[in-house]
């Protein structure tokens, strides 16, 4: 029998205890469940979101009291709620596909390892450039890691040559999930439901209507807009979590299609316009224009990028995911939580780098959500200082080289422990004045006890117009945290309101 992926247990799990099992998506709300565990971090990710999808598509929370309400997990429940969703989620099989095109695909078959984002395109298959991540790694996949490669695909697919179409939210989309602090009873169910939007379940007879694979696939040839989302708020969500931009079946062997062996794709699968993913911060590039989602970096998730991640942005121009902000419309001020931030940093159709960090989350209110920002743009400033003079030192030809850029991050890593401390007191409703200062004089004591170490030995053996050349790279480095420098203190100590220092007289100025 094809799997099932209501009625079957098929994720893998580790238990509070550290035990692995293999579960049902309605296990998840029984005692001990602590996380996914499938072999790769992006799996695990994506398995979260497929989670907080068919939760929101069974039993979704009315409004903000019945979310709170039930925050205790109810595995009956739940198992009751998920059945009559069975009939759209076997993944094998003559009828409806989960995630796979509705007809049958007059293509030839491709390795199952299409199916990861890492794996080697085509075109570099065929260069014969595939010397990281080799081609064709697997014969085979069994029928629970084809589903989770799959979902992962749909839900983060990236731009795959000439009318292979990304997600909905981009190439690589971030992904960013609240999960509550304290030490719930069923720690898996706790994530998932804190992240589940609100809204109705979808009844039964609407199933065709919200999930894609269950009717012909809306393709998106030359000369065809994009799909905008539906009026209706459940179907929109519903696709969101869902959303199918890539025409693809699977090839499943001959033992029960407990095996997937090859992958059949045609181009143009349907192209979405204008959608919001719940799970996703989004950003403008000007007022009123559209939204567009944000996408990860490579590298440390560190709070140089939180703006508009962890904190709305007072532009206006950075939108937290709806879910952090349902987060904080639903809970007291004061609620503790933590946000998991990650998905894979793209270039273009190429994986650079995968992260996934779990960060403190603040509640802050509109003022405190401010003045992180501040302290944000401070370091991002000071930290551009920080970086030219480091171009200096090291004779780099651009701030992004390889000799600058890890003493950039550096920067952050270093002072990263300060700005959560930082975050506590604007918690307590110290105003941005009351830690202006404070931070500042914590921002240069790492700045220079990143550059110091680096310049200052072996200084005087250096030629005289090198060793000037650093000296005077420490001094603009000093006057920027002093308020110097149009791009460097100035922004910082504009950010800050702090006042900024006043421009002495010449002395011809002073003669007249």
């Amino acid at each position: 029998m094809p799997l099932n992926l209501i009625t079957d247990a098929w994720i893998p799990v580790r238990a509070t205890d550290d035990e692995r099992r293999v579960i049902r998506p309605d296990q998840i709300a029984e005692p001990g469940i602590a996380r996914p565990d499938w072999p790769r971090a992006d799996f695990n990710l994506a398995c979260l979101e497929l989670l907080v999808g068919l939760v929101f598509l069974a039993d979704p929370p009315r409004h903000a009291g019945d979310w709170s309400n039930r925050r205790a997990p109810d595995p009956d429940r739940l198992r009751d709620r998920l059945a009559p969703l069975a009939p759209a989620f076997d993944l094998g099989g003559d009828g409806p596909r989960f995630l796979q095109d509705f007809e049958e695909l007059d293509a030839d078959a491709s390795p199952v390892d299409m199916l990861f984002i890492d794996s080697s395109g085509g075109n570099t298959a065929r260069n014969n450039a595939d010397l990281m991540v080799k081609r064709e790694r697997y014969a085979g996949l069994a029928a629970p890691l084809a589903a989770m490669a799959l979902f992962t695909l749909q839900s983060q697919a990236p731009s795959g040559g000439a009318g292979n179409r990304t997600s909905m939210r981009g190439g690589g989309p971030l992904i960013t999930l609240v999960e509550p602090a304290g030490e719930p009873p069923a720690p898996l169910w706790g994530l998932v439901w804190a992240n589940v939007p609100g809204g109705r379940p979808l009844p039964p007879d609407r199933l065709e209507e919200a999930l894609p694979w269950m009717r012909p696939t809306e393709t998106s040839e030359t000369g065809t807009s994009p799909k905008e989302p539906p009026d209706d708020d459940g179907l929109a969500l519903a696709e969101a979590f869902f959303g199918m931009p890539r025409r693809l079946r699977l090839d499943f062997g001959e033992e029960d299609g407990a095996i997937v062996t090859g992958v059949r794709q045609r181009p143009y699968g349907t192209n979405y316009g204008i959608w919001r993913h719940p799970l996703s911060p989004y950003y403008q590039q000007k007022a009123g224009a559209e939204l567009l989602p944000m996408h990860p970096r490579p590298g440390i998730a560190s709070y140089r990028n939180w703006a508009g991640i962890a904190f709305q942005q007072p532009d206006g121009l950075r939108h937290v995911a709806s879910t952090v902000a349902a987060w904080h419309s639903r809970n007291p001020q004061g609620a503790k939580a933590s946000l998991h931030i990650g998905g894979w940093a793209m270039d273009n159709m190429k994986p650079r780098d995968f992260i996934w960090s779990r960060q403190p989350l603040f509640a802050l209110d509109g003022d405190g959500e401010g003045a992180a920002i501040a302290l944000i743009e401070a370091a991002n400033a000071f930290s551009l200082a920080l970086a030219g003079a480091m171009q200096t030192l090291t004779g780099a030809a651009s701030m992004d080289a390889s000799a600058v850029e890890p003493v950039r991050e550096s920067f952050y890593t270093d002072t990263q422990a300060s700005f959560e401390a930082m975050l506590g007191r604007l918690t307590r409703h110290e105003p941005l004045d009351a830690v202006a200062a404070d931070w500042v004089a914590i921002l240069r004591c790492a700045a220079l006890d990143l550059f110091d170490p680096r310049a200052v030995p072996g200084l005087a053996d250096r030629r005289i117009e090198d060793a000037e050349a650093i000296i005077r790279a420490r001094s603009q480095l000093l006057a920027a945290f002093a308020g110097w420098g149009p791009k460097t203190g100035q922004t910082a100590y504009k950010a800050l309101g702090l006042e900024l220092p006043k421009r002495r007289k010449a002395k011809t100025e002073e003669a007249a």
